[in-house]
């Protein structure tokens, strides 16, 4: 046994493991079949933030070109002048840790025991822990016709070299609102498709309207609660029937519904004495523990999707492999959309928190009124704190404005801790901040329940 850790997957959260193994001294391998680095940083976060930040420049600049923003992005992606991405830096920096990394494909055929589909051959590896963090891929839903055209998922829509004269999109998450405020941005003619009655549906719902007034405004054809029902060949390339009997159609077609994690029955968790769930989903303990040996994290673990859980768990499941105690905790889980206006959001809307049992209640400011939002030339969004009235804590926390990425934090502090309320009345914001805004929040809730 020449390894103390298996990590199956080399995604955020298998980096995160990889890391944190040679860290506390745990000598590990990393087994990934594609890319060192998953999905964040050549087909997601990365390269769709960048082509973001290229779009903003564009709306304030008509000069700046699409080749422009696509060189930035490939270099960002590590892919110029070259048509895959490149992560032979993400190998050196793991390996130069200290954890081995081995190119295949990954089974488990017993506890502790791996085996690699090498372009050498067949590699067995056995360990006393294995942590698998395959990642998920793109759902593709089954619409009729769907098999017959070429579409498009995330990882086109963010590495593409060619901007289409049109496209639809099918979904109105994160990935579906990012690309269409980049694509629109570019002069793109884009239908943007949501079966349900508000983009960002997720989010609070004076986010879900921030964004999509700004997106109307810039010229996207917004299309709630319809969905698609068949994708043929056609008019401007793809033409898409939806449930109300219409069509959309465009030169491209984006498939941003969702993604699904990896088959876990397929990776032999079993095999270990994983139990899975009828749909093959785990149900890891506080340590993401599926098994004695056997670990979960990242999109495998079935929970929220987001990087910075993958990599919270990936690193805490190489720790408690190596003997330490720690435990997760995701009570205060903070996400962001990118678009402009940026979208932050932490823990329950107020409905949530009231179907959970919780006497809550919310105060919202519109941004646009605030000192803050009135330095902005066409300033919108809000702030939102939702507040529980018997325990005096913060529950929730919403914001749509520029910044609210980073300004959410404080609440995802606060919620952790659990902070009383009068800590974040009483903390001096500096003027004029989105941020200072929030706290004048703070204090009318304290206000409230003085």
């Amino acid at each position: 046994m020449d390894q103390d850790i298996i990590v199956i997957g080399g995604g955020a959260a298998g980096e995160a493991a990889g890391f944190a193994a040679a860290a506390v001294g745990a000598p590990a391998v990393l087994v990934e079949r594609d890319l060192v680095g998953g999905s964040c940083p050549f087909w997601a976060c990365m390269p769709s933030k960048t082509l973001l930040n290229s779009a903003a420049r564009r709306a304030c600049d008509p000069a700046y070109e699409w080749s422009r923003a696509s060189a930035r992005r490939d270099w960002m992606i590590s892919r110029e002048e070259i048509d895959y991405p490149d992560d032979s830096g993400h190998v050196r920096r793991m390996e130069a840790a200290g954890t081995r990394v081995l190119r295949g494909e990954a089974r488990i055929v017993g506890p502790g025991t791996v085996e690699v589909l090498t372009d050498s051959g067949m590699e067995s590896l056995s360990a006393s822990n294995v942590i698998v963090a395959a990642g998920s891929q793109p759902f593709v839903p089954p619409i009729l016709g769907i098999d017959d055209v070429s579409y498009w998922t995330s990882r086109e829509a963010t590495s593409t070299r060619e901007l289409p004269s049109s496209i639809v999109i099918l979904g109105g998450g994160v990935v579906g609102v990012e690309m269409a405020q980049v694509f629109v941005r570019f002069g793109v003619r884009v239908t943007l498709v949501e079966g349900g009655e508000r983009i960002l549906s997720r989010d609070h719902p004076l986010t879900s309207k921030a964004v999509s007034d700004q997106l109307g405004e810039e010229g996207l054809i917004l299309r709630t609660g319809v969905t698609a029902q068949r994708v043929r060949a056609g008019g401007a390339g793809r033409i898409v029937e939806l449930s109300d009997r219409s069509t959309v159609e465009g030169a491209e077609l984006l498939v941003a519904v969702g993604r699904r994690p990896a088959d876990l029955r397929a990776l032999g968790v079993q095999e270990a004495g994983a139990t899975l769930d009828e749909r093959g989903a785990p149900a890891p303990d506080d340590q993401l523990r599926i098994a004695d040996g056997l670990f979960v994290a990242g999109d495998a673990a079935g929970g929220l999707q987001f990087t910075h859980v993958a990599d919270y768990e990936g690193g805490l499941t190489a720790r408690v492999a190596a003997g330490r105690g720690v435990r997760a905790d995701l009570s205060a889980v903070p996400k962001v959309t990118f678009t402009d206006p940026e979208a932050a959001a932490v823990g329950l809307t107020v409905q949530e928190a009231q179907q959970q049992g919780i006497d809550a209640f919310e105060i919202s400011r519109d941004f646009a009124s605030t000192g803050k939002g009135q330095t902005i030339e066409g300033a919108r969004g809000h702030l939102t704190a939702v507040v529980d009235r018997e325990r005096k804590r913060l529950v929730g926390a919403f914001a749509a404005c520029p910044g609210a990425g980073e300004l959410i934090h404080e609440a995802v502090l606060a919620m952790k801790l659990d902070a009383p309320l009068s800590a974040l009345a009483d903390t001096i914001h500096a003027f004029p901040t989105a941020a200072r805004v929030m706290g004048g929040i703070y204090q009318e809730a304290a206000q409230q329940l003085a």
